[in-house]
């Protein structure tokens, strides 16, 4: 699940892929050939070639995603190499086949991937405050800054305030919600319900449907760098509920229960994300994510990027709730371009369902194991011992 990543980098750094000894690679990666991946012939590549191509436009154009260390990252010059080839390619399928290597991914503390489900959940909201609406969302605020690194030696945060010279953290969500922030202008919109806003912030954007007409598009801006706490393990925890049983939809009924008790709950997260109104490019498409591309429902995949470049093609074999009691088969080919602070670890994933009643349905209850597959440039492959 979300809060969302530190998406930032606006200085251009071309990085290399990290060293690392022979032995870590072989462990966690072993090739494979197309032939070796269950219905892979069968996917819509076109599809997949299409969001691959919206991530190559920020590749081409940014960069952004090559700012920071990645673990599988290569050199940018190898992936613009592919995305000049992706620009003009003709048979989706074979252009995958022909600039990639596959590589199953398997870490020893978790055999099986994880795979859970993220989406872009619609609220009520209004432009003036209320009693009716009472719950704001916030753009970023211009004291909340990047650390240096003796600022987060000092905090042990990445982000947060500078006072009087010295770092502090960020106000709570508690301090923020009970007005630490009022009167400063940062108001986009306020919400009907503050659990509406707590899941837009666990999602990292949202739609929003005007009182008086029209829509607001949010996506994220920023996060506090306050530490994200999950109020549903806090309720398994309590024994309020059970992993069994823990879901986003059993959670809101929870949380519908006692309002009151569900104000205090969300406080034990202290993270706050902001956000930022944005104007679409495409309707039929998500909120930008991580890499700053809109996202495409069931090709969108957020990942630890520390380990995967944004842009990189993903193969899951896995299963996902059908919306209607059961579950269903899904094998198909996703691009990361996005991210969580809860995306932790090579084999883990976090699918974009969408953005109607359908994709909150789903995402609410989707947690499965399964297989992830990652597609590496030849050059980059090359690099790597044990390959094909």
């Amino acid at each position: 699940m979300r809060p969302w990543p530190v998406r930032l980098g606006l200085v251009l750094l071309v990085l290399a892929l990290d060293a690392m000894p022979a032995s870590s690679s072989q462990q966690l990666l072993t090739p494979l050939r197309f032939t070796d991946i269950g219905s892979w012939p069968s996917d819509d590549h076109g599809a997949a070639l299409a969001a691959f191509r919206r991530s190559c436009a920020e590749i081409v154009a940014e960069g952004r995603a090559f700012a920071r260390p990645v673990r599988f990252g290569g050199e940018r010059r190898q992936w613009l190499d592919i995305c000049d080839r992706a620009a003009t390619a003709g048979d989706a399928r074979q252009f995958f086949e022909t600039n990639f290597v596959p590589f199953k991914v398997r870490e020893a503390e978790r055999p099986e991937g994880l795979f859970t489900g993220y989406y872009e959940p619609e609220a009520e909201g209004s432009l003036t405050p209320s009693a009716q609406y009472p719950a704001p969302i916030y753009g970023k605020p211009s004291d909340l800054v990047a650390f240096d690194d003796a600022a987060k030696t000092a905090t042990g945060l990445s982000y947060g305030r500078i006072v009087d010279g010295e770092p502090r953290p960020y106000f709570t969500r508690r301090e923020i919600e009970e007005g630490a922030l009022a009167n400063r202008g940062l108001e986009i919109v306020w919400l009907r319900d503050w659990v509406d806003a707590f899941f837009i912030h666990v999602q990292g954007s949202g739609r929003v449907r005007l009182a008086d007409g029209g829509t607001k598009r949010l996506a994220y801006a920023g996060k506090s760098g306050r530490p994200y706490t999950s109020i549903g393990g806090v309720l398994v925890e309590r024994g309020e509920l059970t992993r069994e049983t823990m879901s986003m939809q059993s959670l809101r009924q929870w949380m519908a229960r006692d309002p009151q008790a569900a104000r205090d709950l969300m406080w034990q997260n202290e993270s706050f994300i902001f956000f930022r109104e944005v104007e679409l490019a495409d309707a039929d498409l998500g909120a930008p994510g991580a890499q700053q591309v809109q996202l495409t429902p069931l090709r969108s995949l957020a990942v630890d990027r520390s380990i995967w470049m944004f842009g990189t093609p993903v193969w899951l074999d896995t299963s996902v709730p059908d919306g209607k009691g059961g579950e269903e088969a899904f094998r198909h080919l996703m691009i990361a371009q996005d991210t969580g602070s809860a995306i932790r670890g090579a084999a883990r994933g976090d699918i974009y369902f969408g953005f109607d009643p359908l994709a909150g349905e789903r995402a609410g209850r989707m947690k499965a194991a399964g297989t992830m597959i990652v597609l590496l440039p030849r050059a980059l492959a090359e690099t790597l011992d044990g390959r094909p």
